[in-house]
């Protein structure tokens, strides 16, 4: 069974630890700044144990990188690259209105994800939800680097001409804005912003964070909507008033409306 040292955080990370676990022993999983000197030593002790993150959300600097040559540290990526290098590559995805999602298992280097890279591959059909976006991307590219781990064969250098850059989003993302957005932008924005920075918007007075919502349908009467720019409405399904738990729309209009 191949060792491993995996470096990563968050939804993305989860899923590539999911896989990993089941073809791989994973000897250490740094979290933090702090623990790329733990991965060093680990390593110098285990000179045949891979290094593969996703989503570290730490530049990682040349003295680790040094220390997993000539493989590298590898890098499941969720997009095209060098489409949406960056942090938020399947966030800006959604609110570009993408309906093809991407995974490229790359060679991490000093510059952020501009590695040449081991594997690319498109999946269609995927629900606009950003939870199963996160699984099966991660999924699909640690499934194919687990079965290739040993024969990864020679990766091909990035067209710099070609990338774009995706940042952190920031908590004063979260503000809807309908009156100046199409049912289908706002829509991608509540799904983008599930999580961080919450999708926020204000009925009968009270901000709230919308959990789940759907494009209503032609002759839909919601309980509670948000009108567009467009004229087409978005059904909240469930939403969170600031400071209070979670409730379905009926309940919402029945405690706050009245």
């Amino acid at each position: 069974m191949n060792k491993v040292i995996f470096f990563g955080n968050g939804p993305l990370a989860d899923a590539t630890k999911n896989v990993l676990e089941k073809h791989c022993e994973i000897i250490f999983h740094a979290r933090s700044k702090e623990d790329l000197e733990t991965a060093k030593e680990i390593k110098a002790k285990n000179p045949e144990a891979h290094g593969i993150l996703a989503s570290f959300g730490v530049m990682i600097k040349s003295d680790v990188l040094d220390v997993f040559e000539p493989e590298g540290i590898l890098n499941i990526h969720p997009s095209l690259l060098p489409k949406y290098r960056g942090a938020s590559p399947i966030e800006s995805a959604i609110l570009n209105g993408d309906n093809k999602f991407s995974v490229s298992v790359m060679k991490l280097v000093k510059a952020m994800d501009a590695g040449p890279i081991y594997y690319q591959t498109t999946l269609e059909n995927l629900p606009l939800n950003k939870a199963v976006i996160y699984e099966t991307l991660a999924t699909t590219g640690t499934e194919w680097l687990v079965n290739n781990l040993e024969n990864l064969g020679t990766p091909t250098a990035q067209n710099e001409e070609e990338a774009t850059f995706c940042g952190k989003f920031d908590r004063s993302m979260g503000e809807l804005t309908p009156e100046s957005d199409t049912a289908e932008k706002t829509f991608r924005k509540i799904i983008a912003y599930q999580d961080f920075p919450k999708p926020k918007y204000t009925f009968h007075g009270i901000k709230c964070i919308i959990k789940k919502a759907h494009l209503a349908a032609t002759g839909e009467e919601p309980a509670v909507a948000i009108t567009c720019a467009d004229g087409q409405k978005i059904a909240v399904d469930e939403l969170q008033p600031e400071g209070r738990k979670n409730m379905d729309a009926k309940s919402f209009l029945n405690g706050y409306a009245k």
